[in-house]
């Protein structure tokens, strides 16, 4: 496939340095990029790796302008990471224009369920009883999804994605378990994207819901009555339990997990591997890890911290006793 760089640049703006006429064949990383690639820089630290590419043309912000120029052809724009995402998505959209929008045969849609004209349904999906499928949504391969719930305008669900599951919910009843039917659904909003192998539980009364603009990572567990707000995006492996509550334009770092009932206020942003088991409401950086160690000394730290309460009430024993 080809574009020429005065098609990129009137489609998404920029300012152009160098061979206006230059025509592009691909996309790369500067330190790969041969002459009909095109490449970004947009983190100062990799201007060495900016001088020797090979990239035909590289896209840069504009203190990085001269530099660039220096090296050859260029496009200069305020946020070149940002220029770089939406150059990818046209690249896709015309690689992709002939590939009209289908339900593969191997696909099973039940007759209730209603699927957009626009949606692709993928090799070995099932979409259940009741279930609604946007306009523009794109589920890959294997994607399931359940009885009466809802996915937007312009998502996709990578392979192996469940929506509808049932939530985990047992009472106990002596030694054994009853199981709690799940009524509720789940409801997808507008330009959702799913990871690979992500499960989105169903409500055990009311739906769980996913916000417009989500976006789930792979192999990442949402359980039941979970809401999660606008344009909220959360990383591999992350966990959300039950009938939490996270708002809008969050972050939770790989691995995280959400314990349930608890409630993220708009803004907030848990690093990776950090176990949330209080609400936060406050916008800002949260963080609770124990750092990696050698196995011994981790050992000795963890036994230390355990002592942590005794030595705060010696300590406060002390500065009554020193006052006195």
């Amino acid at each position: 496939m080809e574009l020429s760089l005065s098609e990129v640049v009137g489609l998404l703006g920029g300012d152009v340095y160098g061979q206006t006429d230059m025509v592009l064949t691909g996309i790369a990383p500067l330190e790969t990029a041969e002459q009909g690639d095109v490449s970004f820089l947009s983190n100062p630290k990799y201007q060495q790796q900016l001088q020797s590419s090979r990239a035909g043309c590289v896209i840069v912000g504009p203190a990085m302008r001269e530099a660039a120029m220096a090296r050859g052809t260029c496009i200069v724009t305020d946020q070149p990471y940002l220029y770089f995402a939406r150059l990818t998505q046209l690249w896709k959209r015309k690689r992709n224009a002939a590939i009209l929008p289908s339900i593969h045969p191997s696909a099973v849609v039940d007759p209730s369920a209603t699927v957009h004209s626009s949606a692709s349904v993928g090799p070995l999906c099932v979409v259940e009883r009741g279930a609604r499928i946007g306009a523009g949504t794109v589920l890959k391969s294997r994607v399931t999804v359940g009885e009466d719930c809802s996915i937007g305008e312009r998502c996709i669900l990578h392979s192996g994605v469940v929506v509808g599951a049932d939530g985990f919910g047992f009472a106990p009843n002596g030694e054994t378990w009853v199981k709690i039917e799940q009524l509720g659904a789940v409801q997808i909003g507008n330009d959702v994207e799913i990871g690979a192998n992500t499960c989105i539980d169903r409500g055990a009364l009311q739906d769980t819901v996913i916000e417009d603009g989500v976006k789930l990572d792979n192999l990442i567990q949402i359980g039941h009555n979970v809401r999660v707000g606008r344009n909220t995006a959360m990383a591999g492996c992350a966990g959300v339990a039950g009938s939490a509550t996270i708002g809008p334009n969050c972050t939770v770092g790989g691995g995280a997990i959400v314990l349930g009932h608890l409630t993220l206020g708009a803004n907030v942003h848990i690093s990776a591997a950090t176990v949330v088991s209080r609400s936060i409401l406050k916008p800002g950086n949260y963080t609770g890890m124990f750092p990696i160690d050698d196995n011994a000394s981790w050992e000795r730290n963890a036994a230390t911290l355990k002592q942590l309460h005794s030595l705060r009430d010696r300590i406060k024993t002390l500065e009554k006793e020193t006052k006195k």
